[in-house]
């Protein structure tokens, strides 16, 4: 009787969500999506339009976009933002030099009508390579203080899983609606100050 009534209301307390995940072509998006869903690192190729899956996390339902982050697709990307509770926007660290486009790219989808109660999830991928950007510079590079919406930066390494489970620990916070004194507790900041010196490396 208690196992069915504790499956009855983790049913009932179920939550769905839409989200779209989004960055420049190599971020890690794809795998990001695959580790989550799969819990285990999975070979990709770069996205020719998207991947849509269905993600299980907490007490959430995901349905979860991985849309391509190529030049020509970027220009699609308002297409998938109807409905959206939250975006993941994924950043190569290690590109420094690409990292004003990610800046421009993200303010200007910051800026979808679709997107203004939205959370952003902010993950600074690749910080297991030489060279990465930290996650605090990153905040500056990306101008994440200028952003209206609710955001969190996160360091990780994607084929590792390192630092997803925190990110993802923050957007679920969001998407169940804290009370408004839970939500300031809650301020934008990085939630790691420091990477450990010993990152897991990629396998």
């Amino acid at each position: 009787m208690g196992a069915a009534l504790a499956r009855l209301w983790r049913q009932l307390s179920q939550i769905e969500a839409r989200m779209v995940m989004v960055g420049l072509d190599n971020a890690g998006k794809t795998t990001i999506l695959y580790k989550l869903k799969l819990a285990q690192s999975v070979s990709t190729i770069p996205t020719i339009g998207f991947n849509v899956e269905s993600v299980q996390y907490r007490n959430l339902d995901l349905t979860v976009w991985d849309i391509g982050g190529q030049d020509k697709i970027r220009r699609l990307w308002r297409h998938y933002l109807e409905g959206v509770n939250a975006v993941v926007f994924v950043v190569d660290s290690h590109d420094t030099h690409r990292i004003t486009l990610a800046r421009d790219e993200l303010h200007a989808l910051a800026l979808e009508p679709q997107l203004k109660s939205a959370s952003f999830l902010i993950f600074a991928n690749k910080q297991d390579l030489p060279g990465a950007a930290k996650a605090d510079k990153l905040i500056d590079l990306l101008n994440l203080r200028d952003l209206k919406q609710e955001w969190f930066a996160q360091p990780c390494v994607a084929h590792s899983g390192y630092g997803l489970y925190a990110g993802m620990d923050w957007l679920a916070r969001r998407i169940n609606d804290l009370p408004r004194k839970a939500r300031r507790s809650l301020p934008h900041r990085i939630f790691a100050s420091a990477i450990p010196a010993a990152v897991p490396k990629a396998p």
